[in-house]
C-alpha cells in the first residue's frame, strides 16, 4: 500500500510559468513517489516514429495487415534510448512495477514483442525516456507552483489523443486553461 502522501497515479499538469523547454505545457504520469524521489512518464508528447517503426528497427514480427501507426512517446529527458510501456491490465511481464492494481509501466522486450503480434495489454502507450526527480525536487517544484495536480483517469492516460489530453487535464480541475497565468504566484 501507497503512503497517504505518495503521487503516484496522479497527473502532474505543466503550469504556463514553467520554463523547462521539454515541460512546456506537458502532463507527466507519476508511476512512483517516495522520500527517495519521483518517476514519471510524459503522456502528451508525441514523437514522429510510430510504434510500427520501434517494432521493424526491433526485428520483432508483427500479426497485423495494418501498420501500428500509433505514435511513440518523448517520456521524459532522463534515458530517452530506453523504452517504457505504460499499459493495462497488469498482466504476468519481466520488469514491470505496479502502479495500481490496474495499471503497471514494464520496460521488458517480453511485452513489446507481445504488443507487436498483437498479444499484448489491452490499453498501452510506449513512451522513450522518463522524468525523475531526486529526494524533495518534486515537492519543492509543487512549493513553487510548477505544477498542478489530478488523479489520473484511464481515460487521459490510454484514450484522449495526445494534443488533447493537458487541456483535458485541466478541465479535470475545473479550470479554464485560457485563464492560467503565464506569472507566479500564491494563494
Amino acid at each position: 500500500m501507497q503512503p497517504i502522501n505518495s503521487l503516484a497515479n496522479h497527473l502532474l499538469i505543466a503550469m504556463p510559468s514553467l520554463e523547462d523547454p521539454f515541460f512546456n505545457r506537458s502532463v507527466t504520469y507519476i508511476c512512483e513517489h517516495s522520500s527517495e524521489g519521483a518517476l514519471g512518464i510524459v503522456i502528451n508528447i508525441p514523437l514522429e516514429a510510430t510504434y510500427q517503426e520501434l517494432f521493424d528497427h526491433l526485428k520483432f514480427e508483427t500479426n497485423s495487415d495494418q501498420p501500428l501507426a500509433e505514435k511513440l512517446l518523448a517520456g521524459g529527458p532522463v534515458s530517452p534510448e530506453r523504452g517504457f510501456i505504460l499499459h493495462s491490465p497488469i498482466g504476468n511481464w519481466q520488469s514491470s512495477l505496479t502502479v495500481t492494481n490496474e495499471l503497471a509501466l514494464s520496460t521488458s522486450e517480453d511485452i513489446l514483442s507481445a504488443i507487436a503480434k498483437n498479444e499484448g495489454p489491452e490499453k498501452v502507450r510506449i513512451a522513450l525516456g522518463y522524468a525523475g526527480w531526486e529526494k524533495g525536487q518534486l515537492e519543492k517544484e509543487m512549493e513553487d507552483s510548477s505544477w498542478l495536480l489530478v488523479e489520473a483517469t484511464p481515460d487521459l492516460l490510454f484514450d484522449t489523443p495526445a494534443d488533447q489530453v493537458w487541456h483535458k487535464a485541466t478541465e479535470l480541475l475545473g479550470i479554464d486553461w485560457t485563464q492560467l497565468s503565464n506569472q507566479e504566484g500564491h494563494a
